[in-house]
C-alpha cells in the first residue's frame, strides 16, 4: 500500500453564476495538480457556482448547469489527479449543498452538507436540505472524510466521519471574512483534530461577493493542532500538500506558512479586495467620488487607488461657499498624492437655482435642514450625471457611524453603486489612515509613503454645509459615539447595559433613536465591504417600521 499522497490545495476565486468560467479555473488548477503529481486537487465549496448564490440557487435551470459543467469536468479531466469541488446537488425534492468527488471520468461520490448556516450573512437553510452525516471515500491509499464548511464547526460530523474510518478531514468552505475570524476558524479546527486525532485541511475560497469577501488563508493542522501549512490570506494560489503514512497515521509534510497581517491591515485589504471585485465582476472598470477634503472620502478614494489604479479613479470636488479654503487645499493635495484625474465643479449656482425655484412655496418659512439637503443632492445628482457620462461607478464615501445614526443624505451624499467603508466606525477610519500612511504592500496599486495630507486626520470633522459647522454640533464626539454604537449595533447591549458602562442615558437614548428611525435610509443604501459579524445589509435585518424602544 502506498505511503504517500499529494493533495493540491485551490485557494480560488470564483464569480457567481459564471459557471463555465468557474468550471475553467477548476480544470486549470487540474492541470497544474497534474504537472505536480498530485492524486488530488480540492476546490473549496460551492465552488461551480460562486458563494453565495442565494435564491438563484433554486432556479432548476441553474443548479441543473451546474451539474453539467461537473459531469463534464469529469470526463475531461479523467486520466490523472481526482478533483473535490462543491456545487449544488438536487436529489429527488431536496436540494442539497454538496461536495462532488470526480475520478476516472465520472462523479465517483457525493458529500452532502448536514449542518445549515443561518446567521449573520448565511440563509442556507432558506435554499438547502440538511442531510444526514455520511461517511468517508477512499482517493488511492487515503480514506477522506469531508465536513463541509459548518459541518466542521460542531463536532457530531466529524466524530462520525472518523468512527467510520476516515484519515484525514478535509473541508471545503466559503467562508467570509470578518475581523477576527481567522483565528476564531484555527481555533474551532484545533478542537476537531483534537477531539478525532485525525489531521485537518481548511480550504477556503478567495475574492469579492456583493458586500462579501473571501479571505482565503486555508491552512493545515496535523494531530494535536500543530500547524503544518498556512496559505496566505485574500491571494488566490495553489498549493501542494504531502502527506505521509507513519505508524501513527497520517501525517503532513511541513510547509510554506505565508504571513498573516494584524487586524487592521486585514481590514484595509478587505476594502482593496472587495471593491477590486465588486468592479471586475459587475463590469465596471472605472469610478468616480466626490472628495471632500474630509476624512472619510479621503480614504475611500486611496482604497480605489489601491485597488483599480490612478488611472480609473476620478476625484470631483463640489465646492459651494461652505467649503473651507483647507478642504480645497487638502483634496487637491491628496488627488496630486494619488495621481488621479480631478476636476472642481462649483454647486452654488446650481443651489441658486433650486433655492429659486421653492422660493414662492417656502416663503414665511425660515432656512433649516432642508437647504442644506439641496447642497447635498445637487452634488449627489452631479456626481450621478457624471457616472452616466464616464460610465464610471460612483462610490459612496459615509462611514458606519454616520449610516448608523442616519448622518448622511438619502439620494445626496448616500448616492452611489458601493461604498468600502460602510461597516468602519470613524474612530477606525482614523485609524485605517493613519495606518495606510504607515505601510505599503505590493497588493497596492497606490503610492508609498504619506499618502493623506496629516491636515486632514487632524481637522474636527465637519459635513460644511452651513458657516462653521462641525459634526460634533449634532452628535457626541465620534470616539463616544462609536463606543455607544459598538454596544447597541455590535454587542446587542440595552441602554441599561451602555448606563452601566458610563455613559450619559439621555445620550444613549438619543443613539438608539437615531439608529431605528435611520433604518428606512440603510435599506436603501449601497453596499459596502463587510468587515464585521454586525454589518448593515444581511447581518443586521431590522424592520423599517419600529416603535419599540428600549
Amino acid at each position: 500500500m502506498a505511503d504517500a499522497f499529494r493533495l493540491t490545495l485551490a485557494q480560488l476565486n470564483p464569480t457567481v453564476g459564471n459557471i463555465d468560467a468557474n468550471a475553467g479555473q477548476a480544470r486549470a488548477a487540474w492541470d497544474e495538480a497534474r504537472a505536480a503529481g498530485a492524486d488530488m486537487v480540492a476546490l473549496p465549496e460551492m465552488f461551480i457556482t460562486g458563494y453565495d448564490p442565494q435564491d438563484l440557487v433554486q432556479k432548476p435551470a441553474f443548479h441543473q448547469a451546474a451539474l453539467a459543467a461537473i459531469e463534464a469536468l469529469a470526463a475531461a479531466c479523467a486520466d490523472g489527479p481526482a478533483i473535490g469541488i462543491g456545487g449544488p446537488y438536487m436529489k429527488g425534492a431536496s436540494l442539497y449543498n454538496a461536495w462532488f468527488i470526480l475520478s476516472g471520468g465520472r462523479i465517483v461520490h457525493i458529500v452532502r452538507k448536514h449542518h445549515l448556516p443561518n446567521d449573520n450573512v448565511f440563509d442556507e437553510a432558506r435554499v438547502f436540505a440538511p442531510a444526514n452525516p455520511g461517511g468517508p471515500y477512499s482517493i488511492g491509499p487515503l480514506r477522506i472524510g469531508t465536513p463541509i464548511c459548518e459541518d466542521a464547526w460542531h463536532d457530531d460530523v466529524t466524530e462520525t466521519l472518523e468512527e467510520t474510518g476516515a484519515e484525514l478531514l478535509l473541508v471545503p468552505n466559503g467562508s467570509p471574512y470578518s475581523r477576527g475570524r481567522l483565528e476564531m476558524r484555527q481555533t474551532m479546527m484545533v478542537a476537531r483534530v483534537v477531539e478525532t486525532g485525525l489531521p485537518l485541511v481548511y480550504l477556503n475560497m478567495v475574492g469579492g461577493q456583493d458586500d462579501q469577501v473571501f479571505d482565503g488563508a486555508s491552512f493545515v493542522l496535523n494531530p494535536g493542532g500543530a500547524l503544518a501549512v498556512q496559505m496566505p490570506p485574500f491571494d488566490a494560489t495553489l498549493t501542494h500538500v504531502d502527506f505521509t503514512r507513519t505508524p501513527e497515521g497520517w501525517r503532513a509534510t511541513e510547509g510554506g506558512k505565508a504571513h498573516v497581517p494584524d487586524l487592521m491591515e486585514q481590514d484595509y485589504r478587505a476594502m482593496v479586495e472587495s471593491l477590486r471585485d465588486y468592479c471586475a465582476k459587475t463590469g465596471f472598470g472605472k469610478v468616480l467620488l466626490g472628495l471632500s477634503g474630509g476624512i472619510d472620502s479621503a480614504l475611500v478614494a486611496t482604497v480605489a487607488v489601491d485597488a483599480l489604479g490612478a488611472g480609473n479613479v476620478r476625484c470631483v470636488m463640489l465646492p459651494s461657499e461652505y467649503t473651507s479654503p483647507h478642504s480645497l487645499e487638502d483634496a487637491k493635495a491628496l488627488a496630486e498624492v494619488l495621481g488621479v484625474h480631478y476636476d472642481t465643479v462649483p454647486i452654488a449656482q446650481a443651489r441658486d437655482a433650486v433655492n429659486a425655484t421653492l422660493a414662492p412655496l417656502f416663503a414665511g418659512r425660515d432656512e433649516d435642514l432642508t437647504e442644506e439637503n439641496i447642497q447635498s443632492r445637487l452634488r449627489g445628482l452631479l456626481l450621478m450625471a457624471m457616472s452616466n457620462k464616464f460610465g464610471e461607478m460612483l462610490l459612496t464615501t459615509g462611514n458606519k457611524s454616520e449610516v448608523a445614526v442616519g448622518y448622511a443624505t438619502i439620494y445626496g451624499d448616500m448616492a452611489g453603486g458601493y461604498n468600502p467603508i460602510k461597516d468602519m466606525y470613524k474612530t477606525r477610519v482614523f485609524d485605517a489612515c493613519r495606518w495606510r500612511n504607515g505601510a505599503h504592500r505590493d497588493w497596492m496599486a497606490g503610492p508609498g509613503g504619506t499618502v493623506i495630507p496629516q491636515r486632514i486626520i487632524d481637522k474636527p470633522p465637519s459635513a460644511e454645509l452651513r458657516p462653521d459647522q462641525k459634526d460634533e454640533d449634532s452628535l457626541p464626539p465620534y470616539d463616544e459615539l462609536d463606543a455607544i454604537l459598538e454596544m447597541l449595533v455590535d454587542r446587542d447591549a440595552s441602554v441599561e447595559d451602555c448606563v452601566a458602562e458610563g455613559h450619559d442615558r439621555d445620550t444613549v437614548k438619543k443613539i438608539e433613536h437615531l439608529l431605528y428611525v435611520s433604518e428606512y435610509k440603510r435599506f436603501q443604501a449601497a453596499p459596502g465591504t463587510r468587515l464585521s459579524m454586525h454589518a448593515f445589509w444581511r447581518d443586521r435585518r431590522y424592520p423599517i417600521v419600529n416603535h419599540w424602544r428600549d
